[in-house]
């Protein structure tokens, strides 16, 4: 039976069909590893969320994290799974080896994550903060920082999170006021609140390592006055044992639509005893370390969410017999399954583009992440920099914009059921509509793909993409036909982007230019996603049946009933609309 979680047989297909994943095997960072090894870890990850992940996902989004004043209490099956990765190494199947890590390639490590998050977005959370934490830590902490909070991360003895939010700052980092005050012996004591801190609070580990923008008196104003600190829960002894409990507190739980099996809280400090991580002010630049792959790993959650919500929605259209073709007149004939209707499968064909294609673009962003991480030269991995700078913000934003919408289209296929707690469909819908305000809105991560990532040292992130957009261009032209007219479309909307965005900037209209910059996200992001179908397109080659003509007809829709939809955005975005600057607040 096929599993409802995730595809193994797509991700097979992405992996060793298309990204070719075997190939890194031949790089030194990679080489203890082949494809039996990285097939076996999507073996174990499909177990783990099968049997530890999704059986209690239902649970947790019922029973939220409670707070009695003092403790916080979860449910024991969250323990439970955290363990049971912890005790398989998936923790730390990234890291290298001379952290006790597996060393394998992101990409792989990405697409066994999948699993768990698709499983149980809640409980894969506690997770993806910890490994997060600790890929920060490994490379800015001091060796005796890795010793005493790293290593017991990825061995699932402490847990991480990140504190950046502040109550009245939100996203705007800048105007944070939590405080770092030096106390003469190394350390500081922190003073101030968090919000929105996920996982800051529980008893399903010995620690939990909190990693806290904060200002020491003193700075520059801004962003550039800004450190990063470790502020453990416990503090820990120099032989490692967990030492007295830090000034480190929380107010309360915060109650959210989705995503209720992870804690969410305000965070206080009372003089909190913290470790500076590398130098003084450079808290942001260290930070972003942990907010980039947390932005990918955000994409990837929405990714799942939106796939397995797909699945569910395909093995209900298959079961569900209702209605009969539009041609049968005749009401004594038996009813069809739902999955023959022209409109149902349109629905179908629209979360499977969103879904796949969205895969597609997470696990193409890990392997850049690979392809760095084992670049031969520094040039080399300056142009992989490039080309995922400006990636990023579409992993992060598109799945976190149209995975919700293959959940709403999930839920409209199932009809009445769709809305019913007895169904996933609709915790799905919920649980994955946080994502796209994680990590940074989708306004936030436009103005930094508008104001930052295209026009960064003379555009060069737009011309690598532009660069690796027309090697599959040539591909397609080369095999001709079809691709070939797939190709012409993709490559006239990219153009057509190009050309509006250097117009754009042109004007000297920044603030109108600037406006309209979620509409120039979106664009954007339906084109890279063409893109990532047109690559499966020729991938799957003439086979006209089966899986690959079920990937060929997704990229044929897609191109037919999506891409489309950037001709109107990009004009409105060339004619420089002052429609939203010109509202005033009292007209509304």
């Amino acid at each position: 039976m096929r599993s409802t979680i995730m595809s193994r047989r797509d991700l097979d297909f992405l992996l060793f069909e298309w990204l070719d994943v075997e190939e890194l095997t031949k790089r030194t960072r990679f080489a203890e590893h082949s494809r039996e090894t990285f097939s076996d870890v999507l073996d174990l990850c499909e177990e783990l969320a099968t049997r530890y992940f999704a059986p209690h996902n239902k649970k947790s989004d019922q029973n939220e994290p409670s707070f009695d004043g003092s403790t916080v209490t979860v449910i024991p099956e969250v323990k439970q799974a955290l363990d049971a990765v912890a005790d398989a190494g998936i923790l730390s199947m990234g890291m290298d080896e001379a952290l006790g890590g597996a060393q394998l390639p992101a990409t792989i490590a990405q697409a066994g994550f999948s699993w768990l998050s698709a499983a149980n977005i809640s409980t894969s959370g506690y997770l993806m903060l910890t490994i997060a934490n600790a890929n920060l830590l490994a490379k800015f902490g001091t060796p005796e920082q890795i010793e005493t909070f790293v290593k017991p991360m990825l061995a699932g003895r402490f847990t991480g999170t990140m504190a950046l939010s502040e109550p009245a700052a939100g996203s705007s980092l800048a105007d944070i006021t939590t405080r770092a005050e030096p106390s003469g012996d190394g350390t500081y004591r922190l003073f101030g609140s968090k919000m929105w801190i996920s996982g800051a609070e529980h008893e399903m580990s010995d620690n939990i390592v909190h990693l806290v923008l904060a200002k020491i008196p003193g700075g520059s104003p801004g962003t550039k006055g800004i450190s990063l600190f470790i502020v453990p829960k416990f503090l820990v002894d120099a032989d490692g044992s967990i030492g007295a409990r830090n000034d480190v507190s929380i107010s309360g739980l915060n109650h959210k639509m989705g995503q209720r099996g992870i804690t969410n809280t305000v965070l206080n400090f009372n003089g909190a005893t913290g470790y500076l991580v590398g130098e003084q002010h450079r808290g942001i630049v260290y930070m972003f370390h942990m907010m980039n792959e947390a932005r990918l790993g955000v994409g990837m959650g929405a990714v799942a969410l939106g796939y397995t919500g797909y699945l569910k929605s395909l093995e209900y259209a298959r079961e569900r017999p209702q209605g009969r073709p539009i041609t049968s007149k005749d009401p004594t004939t038996p009813q069809v399954p739902i999955i023959e209707h022209a409109d149902v499968k349109r629905m179908l064909l629209a979360q499977k583009s969103y879904a796949e294609g969205a895969l597609a673009l997470a696990l193409y962003c890990a392997r850049i992440v690979d392809w760095q991480d084992s670049a031969d030269s520094d040039d080399e991995r300056d142009e992989l920099g490039l080309l995922l700078d400006i990636l990023t913000p579409i992993a992060k934003s598109w799945p976190s914009q149209w995975c919700v919408e293959a959940n709403s289209l999930a839920i409209q296929v199932l009809g009445g059921y769709g809305y019913t707690r007895e169904y996933d469909v609709e915790q799905h819908y919920r649980d994955n509509r946080l994502n796209s305000i994680h990590e940074g809105t989708h306004g936030i991560q436009s103005l930094d793909l508008l104001g930052r990532k295209v026009t960064q040292r003379g555009g060069a992130s737009l011309s690598a993409l532009g660069g690796a957009i027309s090697k599959t261009l040539a591909a397609a032209n080369v095999v001709g036909g079809e691709s070939a007219k797939l190709a012409a479309q993709l490559d006239a909307s990219w153009q057509k982007l190009v050309a509006v965005t250097m117009s754009m900037f042109a004007s000297g209209d920044a603030e109108a230019a600037m406006a309209n910059s979620a509409i120039y996200l979106e664009a954007f992001g339906h084109i890279v996603i063409a893109w990532m179908w047109l690559e499966q397109f020729l991938v799957a080659g003439d086979n006209p049946g089966g899986f690959y003509g079920g990937k060929r007809h997704a990229a044929r829709y897609f191109f037919a009933y999506e891409l489309p939809r950037t001709a109107p955005q990009l004009l409105l975005l060339e004619s420089l609309d002052r429609t939203t600057l010109e509202m005033r607040p009292d007209w509304f």
